[in-house]
């Protein structure tokens, strides 16, 4: 995912984004991009990682209420 074509609000039309060295050891498959007009970046979301899980475990009892 090193570049590719986007459009930009800012540029107001399509136009190529590219990774900017990526500080976080991602390479290539950086979900942020940068467009090469204006500079404005972008973040592509990524559904390969799942989002975390809670705990297992017993999930906690609703309290009961008593009619008065």
């Amino acid at each position: 995912m090193s570049d590719r074509e986007l459009y930009c609000d800012t540029c107001e039309g399509v136009v190529l984004f590219e990774a900017p060295l990526c500080g976080d050891g991602h390479g290539a498959d950086c979900p942020e991009l940068a467009c090469t007009g204006c500079g404005a970046a972008v973040l592509i979301a990524s559904f390969a990682s799942p989002a975390p899980r809670r705990a297992r475990g017993r999930a906690p009892r609703p309290a009961h209420r008593h009619a008065a």
